[in-house]
């Protein structure tokens, strides 16, 4: 298994997929799962002659379970560990949820020189708390409700987020799939209860108004606008607007978890723009 260890010690776990010398495209995942979350991309891609990496946010999956660390500066920062130790240069970076957080801030923090291109699925940015400044924000209480969730029964919690909103099950008409939902519940308890507790604060509360404002590369913007975690109207609507070389992409009647639910046409975008 392959590793690289942060300044302050945390054993980040990454895959590194493909030819050296191909075009990288390096995914960034959601709350609280995993690098596995990315396998419908990552082997579409590699096959296609792509060099694919991702990697597992610290506490998540098969990293180190610490203890703290757990906001977007040092998910930044751990991704710019596994950057400089791969020598990844030019890549698109893909986040989904959280993980298009974690790219915002990634750029934000450590500069566009090794960043060709970014998208943003269904991702958290520019914030999702309400605020007097975000008056059309989530409530405080839904994400303290989260935690205290978690804390009572994380795996019954990890079992309702996938069998409902997540994917849109819980929507008339739905086909829910077990192995979908199993395989969510399986990411999110291989990761540590401190991580994905401090987790939700993270990806809720953090403001990247200010980051989304300082990119100048190409933002490719893909929402569901049936999403039901992230809603639309407050989220990618707003970072297409707020990058200065964005493109939004809407999935009419879509819920969160797109690379999932809509793989294909996720790759199909991502392709198009990767080659743009």
């Amino acid at each position: 298994m392959s590793y690289v260890t942060t300044s302050d010690g945390v054993e980040i776990y990454y895959k590194d997929w493909g030819p050296k010398n191909g075009k990288v495209i390096y995914f960034h995942h959601g709350w609280p799962l995993s690098s596995d979350d990315w396998d419908a991309q990552m082997l579409f891609f590699v096959n296609k002659g792509f060099r694919v990496v991702a990697h597992d946010r610290r506490g998540h999956g098969r990293s180190t379970q610490v203890w703290d660390g757990h906001d977007m500066d040092h998910y930044a920062d751990d991704v710019a560990a596994v950057v400089t130790h791969l020598g990844v240069q030019g890549a698109m970076h893909v986040g989904h949820s959280t993980g298009g957080g974690e790219v915002v801030r990634y750029i934000a923090r450590h500069g566009e020189d090794k960043v060709s291109k970014a998208v943003l699925i269904s991702a958290v940015p520019p914030l999702m708390v309400k605020t007097a400044g975000n008056p059309e924000g989530t409530p405080k209480e839904v994400f303290d409700d989260f935690q205290a969730q978690l804390a009572a029964n994380r795996a019954k919690f990890y079992y309702d987020v996938p069998a409902g909103p997540f994917y849109g099950y819980n929507r008339p008409g739905a086909e829910p799939s077990d192995a979908v939902i199993w395989n969510w519940w399986r990411q999110g308890m291989m990761g540590g209860a401190k991580a994905h507790y401090d987790g939700i604060v993270a990806f809720s509360q953090t403001d990247f108004t200010e980051d989304l404002k300082r990119i100048t590369i190409p933002v490719l913007v893909i929402h569901g606008d049936d999403d039901q975690v992230v809603p639309y109207a407050d989220s990618g609507l707003l970072s297409a607007k707020l990058v200065k070389n964005g493109k939004l992409n809407t999935y009419k009647g879509a819920p969160h978890g797109i690379p999932t639910t809509h793989a294909d046409q996720v790759n199909q975008d991502l392709l198009d723009f990767v080659n743009s």
